[in-house]
């Protein structure tokens, strides 16, 4: 195996609030960027991330994250609150209630890269303001570089000009169904592949929540098209921080095959691991179940799906 690229990782780091149907948690560990660099620990090392965090930010959650070897030389630290969610899920885990969002020291946040990271070169834009998004590609330099985004609808809706600047600088983009939907003006999500390619990136990434995923590419290679389920779970805890989680594994995979020349199949195979992470996700509150996964049980998971998967 080749040696493992480095990773860089920005976005949101978060106190969460979360209730469910069957119990409630607080002060949890949250934000894109957290779910997505601890992924990514499991697959390639380093893992720096980058992000802001108030000065009531708790210890125990940045601890953890430095035990699996994510770097925090990237986190900025502030005086200010930290950027806080408070959600509520509903009977159907798929649906969820925002209660209250606290943006704090994320609203006047620029980012700033330490010289040694900008020269990273597999490099992980998690959910944030696409105007941050554009600050740190400007900031990377690495001549080969692999970089991957997620976005969310309220970009779609505010800020889609610079959105688009985004999306004509990346390689891979990740993006739940129902914005792809709104983004592209369809229902045909082969059609919002399609259009969403045409934007700028080689490979989108549809994420179809419980229903997995679908990976649009160049047409040269399987069509073009790769339809991935989700791993099926009994029960269902806590589905926050699934989706980054997927983003996360994907890019740690990515980065674990040593170059950034990626081929269909490479980003297909990111896609299975992204998948398989994402339901351990769900598990438990917040990133609980990641914090004790093992090596031989995320393998055996991926030996399950494979079997499930295969016809």
């Amino acid at each position: 195996m080749p040696d493992p690229l480095p990773l860089l990782v920005g976005g949101s780091i978060a106190i969460d609030n979360v209730k469910t149907p069957t119990a409630e948690a607080t002060n949890l560990l949250g934000g894109s960027a957290s779910y997505a660099s601890l992924a990514a620990s499991y697959f390639t090392d380093p893992v720096h991330l980058v992000g802001v965090v108030g000065s009531d930010y708790p210890p125990e959650h940045l601890a953890m994250l430095e035990r699996h070897g994510v770097s925090l030389a990237g986190v900025d630290r502030s005086e200010g609150a930290s950027f806080t969610w408070s959600g509520e899920y509903h009977q159907n885990m798929n649906e969820r209630t925002t209660r209250d969002v606290a943006v704090n020291v994320l609203e006047d946040w620029r980012v700033s890269l330490p010289g040694d990271l900008a020269g990273v070169p597999v490099v992980v834009l998690a959910n944030m303001a696409p105007a941050n998004q554009l600050e740190m590609i400007d900031q990377c330099c690495a001549p080969n570089r692999f970089v991957m985004a997620d976005t969310m609808d309220l970009w779609i809706n505010i800020a889609r000009e610079e959105l688009e600047q985004v999306l004509e600088r990346i390689d891979l983009l990740v993006i739940n169904e129902t914005e792809a939907r709104e983004y592209a003006g369809t229902s045909n999500l082969v059609a919002a592949g399609g259009l969403l390619r045409a934007k700028g990136p080689a490979y989108v990434v549809i994420k179809l929540g419980e229903f997995g995923a679908v990976l649009f590419g160049p047409p040269e290679r399987n069509h073009g098209i790769f339809r991935c389920g989700a791993f099926p779970l009994a029960e269902v805890a806590d589905p926050t921080g699934a989706g980054d989680t997927f983003l996360g594994a994907m890019a740690g995979y990515l980065a674990s095959q040593g170059a950034t020349d990626y081929g269909f199949e490479q980003i297909r195979d990111a896609v299975v691991r992204g998948t398989v992470m994402a339901s351990f996700t769900c598990e438990a509150f917040s990133t609980r179940r990641l914090e004790d996964l093992s090596a031989s049980e995320l393998s055996s998971r991926l030996e399950i799906f494979r079997d499930m998967s295969c016809w």
